[in-house]
């Protein structure tokens, strides 16, 4: 990827609030901005990981409602 690339795409993340940055000297520094990443994972990502983390909780209580007192 070229520099210009990466520049365009780092302004872009920028102006999207996605990441936060701060000159230092010469250089600019890039940081996350976590709190639209995460506003981002719950409408998005959330909804999926929800129905398999239920999907595993279920799956537990099935087993061990399957097994005996000696944990069979």
């Amino acid at each position: 990827m070229s520099r210009q690339a990466v520049t365009k795409h780092l302004v872009l993340l920028e102006e999207a609030d996605l990441i936060i940055t701060r000159k230092q000297g010469r250089e600019k520094l890039h940081y996350l901005n976590p709190a639209p990443i995460s506003e981002i994972y719950g409408r998005w990502v959330g909804k999926f990981a929800r129905k398999k983390v239920q999907a595993l909780d279920n799956l537990k209580q099935a087993l061990e409602s399957n097994s005996g007192p000696e944990g069979d």
